[in-house]
């Protein structure tokens, strides 16, 4: 079983990053071959809108057709059986990177013919991973979940079970001395760090676990 991790992190290790290697390490609990992309240390766009994925007779078989960085990865991606993505919400979305990750990721398998939503021949499990500064109260008056839900939709055109995993009220800075951050607790920040991003660890291996175990 190969289990593929992509970081939409600008930062290799801090919470993003860190829980998406927990959800690795429950996938290597069940045998798994696993593997992390950090997407800041490639160089490509989103979508050229090219449609070579579309064209009549087209050989890209899923994958994107631009040849930049990203090409093996997205190879590499549709061999899996598994795929736990994680980026940090900046200003209610993924970074910039992820989302175009995703659009290159998605498009070349949705289907632009009538009465089918995807064209991928196998099948994928999935996992998304997302931190963000806000805590949960807040995150819900300003509906970030419809995001949430968008993506794992889209995760359909893979066939396989998706799940979400959610990280408010992170941890943002080592020392908040140092910043002008007032409006943030430093306190509370350090509590929520001691207490409950450990839960949110375990519950990323769990996943890892459950989305590897065989059935």
């Amino acid at each position: 079983m190969k289990v593929l991790a992509v970081n939409g992190s600008p930062r290799k290790n801090e919470n993003t990053a860190v829980l998406l290697r927990s959800a690795l390490g429950g996938a290597h609990e069940n045998g798994a071959e696993t593997r992390l992309v950090n997407l800041y240390d490639l160089n490509f766009k989103g979508c050229l809108s090219c449609f070579a994925c579309k064209r009549k007779g087209s050989l890209c078989n899923g994958i994107c057709a631009v040849k930049d960085d990203l090409k093996e990865v997205l190879e590499y991606a549709l061999s899996c059986d598994v795929i736990f993505l994680g980026s940090p919400i900046y200003f209610g979305e993924v970074t910039g990177v992820m989302r175009s990750f995703l659009e290159r990721l998605f498009f070349p398998n949705l289907s632009y013919n009538e009465g089918e939503l995807s064209t991928f021949p196998g099948k994928i499990a999935s996992g998304f991973i997302y931190t963000m500064n806000v805590p949960k109260d807040v995150m819900e008056k300003i509906n970030y979940e419809a995001i949430f839900t968008q993506n794992q939709r889209l995760l359909e055109l893979f066939h396989g079970k998706s799940e979400i995993l959610i990280s408010n009220d992170t941890y943002q800075f080592h020392d908040y001395s140092k910043y002008d951050a007032s409006r943030f607790d430093e306190n509370h920040k350090a509590k929520v760090k001691e207490t409950q991003f450990p839960i949110d660890c375990q519950n990323a291996y769990d996943m890892g676990i459950l989305l590897t175990k065989v059935e």
